[in-house]
């Protein structure tokens, strides 16, 4: 059974501590493509929410005092009940407060994946690089050799996402190359693809397969609706039915097209 098949018959529960900007678009997200979201603020409560949830995701975007509190419960118990978690480490060099809150996170626990963009991710490998806002910005070096340093560093798989997604445990290496400009149009876009990438993971088995299955299908479902309209509304909604109709067949058929476009 495919890995979209698994997710629509299992519905894997996400836990995600969420960007204040974008729960609405990660819970429809999750929601459409057949997984099951939930979010939490309360530190009170991370421990029984962990324990219904087959993953978690952690997201950087609107840290403060009283979610870093909720990331640290949540993570103390994922940790401890052994369920698997994704970091979004959103504009994580932006600040000298988000990067002690990601460098603890980061030394505290192990994540399954860390999901960003170029950026981020050579932000967190260590890397000299031209941040812009939650945007990728420039920089030089191989994108490859920079994720690859990057899940080796945490002994990770990193996700870089971006006009060709780097799917990478460190070694191994896996290229999705069908993004579309209309992703960063949208605020939120990558922060579903976070607990997307996290609701793969739930179901077991591969985590670099889980991610770059999370990827492909996501940036697949979004080339489709490019190919119908530049509108970035429009575009969202046909976005998301695609999500919501993705299936074995339909992946097959995008990835077709964009191959004979090639």
């Amino acid at each position: 059974m495919s890995l979209i098949a698994q997710l629509r018959k299992q519905n894997p529960v996400v836990l995600t501590v969420a960007n204040m900007v974008t729960p609405a678009d990660v819970a429809n997200g999750l929601n459409v493509l057949g997984a099951s979201p939930i979010m939490s603020k309360a530190p009170e409560e991370a421990e029984d929410m962990v324990k219904i949830a087959q993953a978690v995701t952690i997201n950087l975007g609107t840290v403060e005092a009283a979610q870093r509190e909720e990331m640290l419960a949540v993570m103390d118990a994922a940790q401890f009940l052994e369920v698997p978690a994704v970091f979004d480490p959103v504009a994580c060099a932006g600040s000298a407060y988000r990067t002690q809150v990601a460098n603890e996170l980061l030394s505290k626990y192990h994540f399954a994946c860390i999901r960003g963009n170029a950026g981020e991710i050579a932000a967190l490998a260590g890397i000299d690089w031209q941040s812009h806002g939650i945007d990728a910005g420039s920089g030089d070096g191989d994108l490859t050799a920079i994720a690859q340093k990057c899940a080796q560093k945490y002994q990770t798989v990193v996700a870089m996402t971006g006009a060709v997604d780097i799917i990478t445990d460190g070694q191994k290496v896996i290229k999705v190359p069908f993004g579309s400009p209309l992703f960063a149009v949208h605020v939120g876009t990558g922060d579903m693809l976070s607990s997307i990438i996290a609701a793969f993971i739930g179901l077991g088995g591969s985590v670099l397969e889980a991610a770059a299955t999370a990827c492909e299908v996501f940036a697949l479902a979004g080339q489709a609706a490019a190919k119908k309209t530049q509108m970035p509304s429009r575009w969202y909604d046909m976005f998301l039915d695609n999500l919501y109709q993705a299936d074995d067949q339909l992946i097959a058929a995008w990835q077709t097209e964009l191959q004979k476009e090639d």
